[in-house]
This record gives C-alpha cells, sequence and structure tokens, in this order.
C-alpha cells in the first residue's frame, strides 16, 4: 500500500523547486497523490478495509488543506501543479 523509496524520490526530484527540497507543498500534494492512489488500487481488491480507508480519507483531507494553503499564498503555482497531477477535471 505504501511508495516505494525509489518511487518517492523520483516523485520528490520531478516535483522539487529547488535542490534537495522536501517540504515544499507542491512535494508534499504529489507524495499525498502518489500515495492516494496507491490506496485506491488496494481497495479495489480490499473493499472492506475500514481502517485503511480512513488513512484515505486523512491523506484526502491533509492534500485539501494543502491545496488551500497553496491556492491562498500562489494561485500559479497552485494551477501548475493540480495541472501537472491530473487532480481537476
Amino acid at each position: 500500500m505504501s511508495i516505494t523509496a525509489e518511487r518517492k524520490a523520483e516523485v520528490i526530484q520531478s516535483n522539487a523547486r529547488a535542490e534537495g527540497d522536501t517540504g515544499s507543498p507542491e512535494v508534499q500534494v504529489a507524495i499525498l497523490t502518489d500515495r492516494i492512489k496507491a490506496l485506491t488500487e488496494h481497495f479495489k481488491d480490499h473493499h472492506k478495509d475500514n481502517h485503511s480507508r480512513r488513512g484515505l480519507l486523512q491523506m484526502v483531507n491533509k492534500r485539501r488543506s494543502l491545496l488551500d494553503y497553496l491556492k491562498r499564498k500562489d494561485v500559479d503555482r497552485y494551477n501548475a501543479l493540480i495541472s501537472k497531477l491530473g487532480l481537476r477535471k
């Protein structure tokens, strides 16, 4: 259910704003998005796994909070991130 260290490093590198950036909202949202996608696939086989579902909801809420923060601070970065990750239709 969790993402591998290699995959996490790829996500960080592709979304980092500068060298060694791991804490920017863009990186955090990208990591959460990858974890959410992995859990969504998990639920296709394990639909009764309510403990993991609670964790999924927490991740979705955390991502939403980070996106709201980014939208308040810099709309251009927000729009670039959601288009890059494909979060809005």
